[in-house]
């Protein structure tokens, strides 16, 4: 039986990607949602490790930040082609602009310091250590009875 994926652009992708179009496999500039930043989440005793996918970028096209708890990661790149003919006139010209970003929720106890990041072969690989958040002090209030 043929479920469409939760996850796609439109609810006929899985149906009619064997039938009636060529399979993805390469990066689609035209619809980046579906090669750029999948992200592989893993769990360990110690911590969470992030591997984000980001074909086509550079090390030095990826930013991350941590605020407020929220650790995002963008990417941002720009391409430009141009070929001419022998009498210098235009046979193409094609230019490319595009970025991406996610974010995830780490939690008020985490800081920089205490995440690490490397990227390799269009790989973003972050770890992220588990942090216990302090328990909230509780604080009773009574309430003043009159008599």
């Amino acid at each position: 039986m043929l479920m469409p994926s939760i996850f796609g652009e439109s609810l006929f992708d899985d149906l009619f990607d064997d039938f009636m179009r060529p399979a993805r496999r390469t990066v689609s500039y035209s619809n980046p949602s579906s090669t750029i930043m999948r992200t592989d989440v893993k769990e360990s005793d110690t911590g969470y490790e992030l591997h984000i996918e980001l074909p086509g970028y550079k090390k030095e096209d990826v930013k991350a930040e941590l605020k407020d708890g929220t650790l995002t990661i963008s990417a941002a790149r720009k391409s430009e082609t141009n070929e001419k003919d022998e009498n210098g006139k235009y046979i193409r010209r094609e230019r490319f602009s595009g970025n991406c970003r996610r974010s995830f929720h780490v939690g008020d106890a985490v800081k920089q310091e205490d995440i690490k990041a490397k990227f390799e072969d269009g790989v973003l690989k972050v770890f992220v250590p588990k942090k216990e958040a302090k328990p909230a002090v509780e604080e009773n209030k009574y309430i003043t009875i009159e008599g």
